[in-house]
């Protein structure tokens, strides 16, 4: 069959459309595209520092373009607290530098996956691990206004939302260093639920959230305690070997999770979820990555998992902690419970030896093989 000539457009009708499209092109090249017509494409555009040219929306293909996504050390993971391994070697958690004046600013960005907030190097963690790390940054990841959005889980539970303090090992120069390293990173992650109360720690981050709406929008706060954004027990926790959860997801992290969870009001939690937006002008909602496998990793504990009740966790005082989460402390009935069963095995056992101890007494009495014991009856009052 014959191919019918393509149509020819007249030059009068032709030359100003393609003199507009001309003109079309060279106006889109701004950082962040026009707010009509096409974008540039994605591997093209310039995000600023801390974006990487990957979405959420594409996770099961992260491995392509960085292969460690696909490797068998990756986090999160979910921590079966019937499996954790007891040991006595993990020490309580120590910080130092991370209570920070108010004159010291920290710039707090939407990078389009998150909202981070820059840290200086004077935060650091002195304790609790075999080498010093020096804070770099922290972040969050939350769900959505109808969904729950922790990236670790706890017994298949899932969180509201999650912090994570990243550091790097003080024996390298730098972040960029370290991460590629075995021992290069530390991150320290606690759960995020809702409660009654505002948490004013976190109101330090979340009353400017409005100011960085758009994607590579940034702003200066206050410096403040940023302990305070993390339990006030920093004894109880998980610790295991993993990665980044997000590209280039390099398995050289560190892992500690508090065992003990934070709590935001319902309204601090609907800001976090609801405020920002990301690199597609989208609202930037369920900026988690789904648990990955353990293939064959150890979870430790500094504590005893297995003694420990599911449905209580130590309160915290003045931080905002809850005491609702998977693994905790016993409770005063349990103890109660435990010692009045004790005292009563140790009565029933007594009142055994006794009848026990009686009858082999009775029954020396009255053997034939043995002399009979001479009885000698009781004085009786003469009452005549």
């Amino acid at each position: 069959m014959s191919r019918p000539a393509p149509r020819v457009c007249p030059l009068r009708v032709c030359l100003p459309l393609l003199l507009l499209a001309a003109l079309g092109r060279a106006g889109s090249g701004s950082e962040h595209g026009q707010e009509h017509g096409e974008e540039e494409p994605l591997h093209s555009r310039e995000k600023g520092p801390g974006h990487s040219h990957w979405s959420y929306e594409d996770r099961q293909h992260w491995g392509v373009e960085y292969p460690d996504c696909a490797g068998t050390v990756q986090s999160p993971i979910n921590i079966d607290t019937a499996k954790t391994i007891f040991s006595p070697q993990l020490r309580p958690i120590q910080l130092s530098g991370y209570s920070l004046p108010a004159n010291e600013r920290l710039k707090l960005r939407n990078n389009g996956h998150t909202v981070l907030l820059e840290l200086p190097e004077s935060l650091a963690i002195t304790g609790g691990y075999a080498q010093q790390y020096r804070a770099v940054q922290l972040h969050l990841h939350w769900g959505s206004p109808l969904g729950l959005g922790s990236e670790h889980t706890v017994n298949g539970q899932r969180f509201a939302a999650e912090i994570h303090v990243v550091h790097y090992n003080t024996k390298y120069d730098s972040f960029t260093e370290a991460m590629v390293h075995p021992d290069g990173l530390a991150v320290l992650g606690a759960f995020l639920e809702v409660g009654p109360r505002e948490n004013p720690y976190y109101q330090e981050i979340l009353e400017h959230l409005y100011k960085i709406q758009r994607e590579g929008e940034e702003v200066l706060v206050p410096g403040f305690n940023i302990a305070g954004l993390l339990p006030a027990n920093l004894k109880l926790y998980f610790h295991y070997n993993g990665s980044l959860t997000t590209p280039p997801c390099y398995q050289t992290v560190k892992w500690t999770i508090f065992n003990q969870t934070m709590v935001l009001s319902h309204d601090q939690m609907l800001m976090l979820a609801m405020s920002l937006r990301n690199d597609d002008n989208q609202p930037l909602e369920n900026n988690y990555r789904p648990v990955q496998g353990l293939h064959g990793r150890r979870v430790l504990a500094s504590f005893q998992t297995t003694l420990i009740s599911s449905k209580q966790l130590p309160s915290g005082k003045g931080r905002g902690t809850t005491p609702k989460c998977n693994a905790c402390t016993w409770l005063a009935g349990d103890v109660l419970a435990v010692l009045f069963g004790v005292l009563f095995a140790i009565t029933a056992l007594a009142f055994l030896l006794y009848i026990y101890k009686h009858r082999s007494q009775n029954a020396r009495l009255d053997s034939p093989t043995k002399s009979k014991v001479i009885y000698t009856a009781a004085s009786t009052e003469n009452t005549a």
